[in-house]
């Protein structure tokens, strides 16, 4: 018997929705005929070049990274419940069990791929600056604060994005926004290049924020909804390592170039070079389908049926009745949300906050952003301070992945308690350096411990989080709170840091320090542990706080 007929001759499965929950009819389609679709579908796939790398890599992807990419996709928003497939009790299996499918589909690894340069470049772009500040400040005669505008305006644009991408998602479709973010870091990146004085540089930077912002949200909210429900976790995973990657990425490229004595125009190619990235994702955006539940969204019903096919959905039809009924079901909940402000959620409210907060007041972007500035000023020359920011870079990368891995087997205190004492050890080791210009040799390794420290904890754990402290009827806008208190933030240190710098160049890290101790004493003493937890309201997470 052929694969078409096998699956079609199944027992239709039951759907785990209750029958006292209403159901929405969609036009039925034969199974028969949707096994065969699948079949054809996949037979194509393996006849294109591309697609069979794309088979290749999902099957031999290092297992390492694989397992840190399903501890953080399984709390990026990406993760779904489990649905039952009851049949005849052959073939059958749990959806979004711990154990994957044998095989991805090329569809889905390539949708995936595309979707996560966006949070290559995410990455890219924000640390891309790093490398640039002391021609930027020769060439516009730029002082203290002028520089901290300059570097965090691109911040501006982010929060910008992130608020406006959910509007774009619903309204244009989450693949055709991903096309606008990439339009715009191909324009901020030639822009940025070209740019002929400063507002035109800030301009162009602020651009660069909204496409970071909106790709940000797009990015894992496309791969979420164009991935099987059991690989989803590890998919929406890997955007976040690759961000990570992104930021390497710029410190590599910007040593690099760094090499070749281009003189005047270094800093112009060093920001331009995101351009090359940012043409390959727009193109790409075009060779990847619509994600099935805005298809749905927008009643394109036939459609969602062909892309669900194409990414390996067994049973096309209940999955449409699935995505039918959680649409309908979400814009019952919008409807009916509850308030997120009130004192029931004080408590949530404040953790959500507070660890958004103290992760930027760690110092972590204002290092990275200024991290070649921070070596020039301890007396290395620009080539050195460029490899040495490669390696900080590398160092990031590992101890992310280390920390995606370890996460759910420690629990977040743990993450966050030893984090916050190598945090605070190094920052004082910094700030000693800093005040008595003495032992400057020993400045590399406390930054390889500091940004190691940080990417343990608080670049691990922040936004894990974030996503578990709040009940479910306000989670959304809970998050959102939390993501908008990081930027802001963020924005705020990386532009008044130049202007503290310049007057002591130890004073920022003491304050840094204080504030990582200020943590370790919140995590001991007001912090509940979220591992393995579910939290629905604020009182069960003061329970769980003593």
């Amino acid at each position: 018997m052929d694969a078409g007929r096998e699956r079609a001759s199944r027992p239709a499965p039951t759907c785990r929705n209750p029958d006292s929950q209403p159901r929405i009819s969609l036009s039925p389609a034969p199974r028969a005929k949707i096994a065969q679709h699948c079949d054809n579908s996949e037979g194509d796939n393996e006849k294109t070049p591309s697609r069979a790398l794309a088979r290749f890599v999902a099957r031999n992807a290092p297992v390492f990274v694989y397992d840190a990419c399903a501890q953080l996709g399984r709390h990026s928003g990406g993760n779904s419940k489990p649905m039952l497939n009851s049949g005849s009790g052959s073939g059958d299996s749990v959806r979004g069990a711990a154990a994957p499918p044998e095989r991805l589909t090329a569809v889905v690894v390539l949708s995936g791929f595309v979707a996560g340069l966006g949070g290559l470049l995410f990455g890219f772009d924000t640390a891309v600056i790093a490398g640039t500040t002391r021609a930027l400040t020769n060439v516009f005669s730029l002082t203290p604060d002028t520089l901290g505008i300059t570097v965090s305006s691109a911040l501006v644009g982010t929060i910008v994005g992130s608020i406006f991408a959910g509007y774009s998602a619903d309204r244009w479709g989450r693949r055709d926004s991903l096309r606008v973010m990439a339009a715009l870091y191909l324009i901020s990146a030639v822009g940025c290049a070209i740019a002929w004085d400063w507002p035109s540089l800030l301009f162009f930077r602020v651009l660069c924020g909204v496409g970071i912002g909106g790709s940000s949200v797009l990015g894992p909210m496309y791969i979420a909804e164009i991935s099987p429900a059991a690989w989803r976790g590890r998919l929406v995973g890997i955007f976040q390592v690759v961000l990570v990657i992104g930021i390497l990425a710029a410190y590599l490229s910007n040593y690099l170039i760094s090499l070749h004595g281009f003189g005047p125009l270094e800093w112009r190619i060093q920001l331009g070079v995101a351009a090359v990235p940012s043409l390959i994702f727009f193109l790409l955006l075009f060779g990847i389908p619509r994600s099935p539940r805005w298809l749905v969204m927008m009643g394109k019903t036939e459609e969602a049926s062909r892309v669900l096919s194409k990414i390996g959905e067994m049973d096309v039809e209940r999955e449409l009745e699935e995505i039918a009924r959680t649409v309908a079901a979400g814009r019952e909940d919008a409807r009916n949300s509850p308030r997120l402000f009130t004192r029931e959620h004080r408590f949530p409210i404040f953790l959500a906050m507070s660890v958004a907060a103290l992760s930027q007041f760690s110092g972590i972007n204002a290092v990275l952003y200024y991290l070649n500035d921070i070596f020039v000023e301890a007396g290395f020359n620009t080539t050195s301070a460029g490899l040495q920011a490669v390696i900080i870079g590398l160092t990031n990368f590992i101890f992310t992945i280390i920390a995606m891995a370890l996460i759910d087997k420690v629990g977040r205190k743990a993450l966050l308690l030893i984090g916050a004492v190598g945090l605070t050890g190094t920052l004082v080791g910094i700030a000693f350096v800093f005040a008595t210009q003495r032992h400057k040799d020993y400045l590399f390794w406390l930054l390889i411990g500091y940004i190691g420290s940080f990417a343990f904890s608080l670049g691990a754990v922040t936004w894990v989080y974030i996503s578990e402290v709040f009940p479910n009827a306000v989670r959304a806008k809970g998050q959102s709170l939390g993501t908008l208190t990081h930027w802001v933030v963020n924005a705020t240190i990386s532009g008044i840091y130049p202007h503290l710098a310049a007057r002591s160049g130890a004073k920022p890290f003491v304050f840094f320090a204080v504030m990582m101790a200020l943590l370790f004493f919140l995590v001991l003493t007001v912090y509940p542990e979220t591992a393995n937890v579910t939290l629905e309201n604020a009182d069960s997470l003061k329970a769980s706080a003593k």
